[in-house]
């Protein structure tokens, strides 16, 4: 009865982090404090209940995903709102919660040993896996716009190109490379974690786009992972650990 109602507690916070992340790509620090705060009873109950073994158990558990979500975050993967969400989530689920519904016990699949203490592992697993589908989804999408020929193959599956003079018409895209003009001609360069088109980038490429030199760029879009984080909690509450089931299938087929 208590894990659902943690389940039913953070689902609210999870909703509006998604709202706020499709509308702004932010997510503010402070809904983390209130949801931390609000459910600091259920963490309270919990420590009662099961003592210190319990608190070893979520000092573990909170200390591994966080060295984890902030290398992440350093090498710029892995948004803070993202980041803080797996933080808070292992706070008040440091295992997999085990419920029984309509009778039936959840998770359907129950994840291996190792794992069953590391329930905000299984949420990132889940929802990295489940956002296969974008990258998949823009190589088609080029595919379609470009056929095979493909200037830059790779860059297919992490974004699209388009004219810099619709760029005023876009939110939350970043460009794929960073530039520099040498002798009067454009260097285009992979930049890890994108470029912001702020005004000054701007101006420069429409100088660039006036004189005639480029006409377009490849851009990726900012994506809310906030969405398949929430996906991955729930996927991760009543299915079990999606990557775990999917290599299990392979090897015993």
């Amino acid at each position: 009865m208590l894990n659902i109602l943690k389940i039913l507690y953070v689902t609210p916070f999870l909703l509006y982090s998604c709202y706020s992340d499709i509308k702004t790509r932010r997510v503010t620090n402070k809904l983390w404090l209130m949801m931390l705060a609000g459910g600091s009873l259920f963490i309270a109950y919990d420590l009662w209940s099961y003592g210190i073994y319990y608190l070893f158990h979520v000092l573990i558990s909170t200390g591994l995903i966080f060295i984890f979500v902030y290398l992440l975050f350093q090498i710029g993967v892995f948004g803070g709102a993202d980041a803080k969400s797996l933080i808070v989530l292992s706070l008040f689920f440091p295992s997999y919660p085990d419920l029984s519904l309509f009778g039936y016990d959840f998770p359907l699949n129950e994840p291996l040993p190792l794992f069953s203490n590391l329930f905000a592992f299984g949420i990132f697993e889940n929802a990295v896996l489940l956002t296969i589908v974008v990258p998949l989804s823009l190589a088609i999408y080029n595919v379609s716009k470009m056929g095979l020929h493909i200037d830059k193959p790779l860059y297919a599956f992490i974004g699209y190109k388009t004219r810099i003079t619709e760029l005023s018409n876009k939110k939350h895209i970043k460009m794929i490379e960073g530039f520099e003009t040498i002798n009067d001609k454009i260097n285009f360069y992979f930049k890890r974690g994108g470029l912001e088109i702020d005004d000054k980038v701007m101006n420069e490429l429409k100088k660039m786009s006036d004189n005639g030199l480029i006409k377009d760029i490849w851009v990726t879009p900012g994506l809310p992972f906030m969405i398949p984080i929430t996906l991955g909690f729930y996927v991760s509450i009543f299915y079990g650990d999606l990557i775990t089931e999917l290599t299990k299938y392979i090897i015993l087929h």
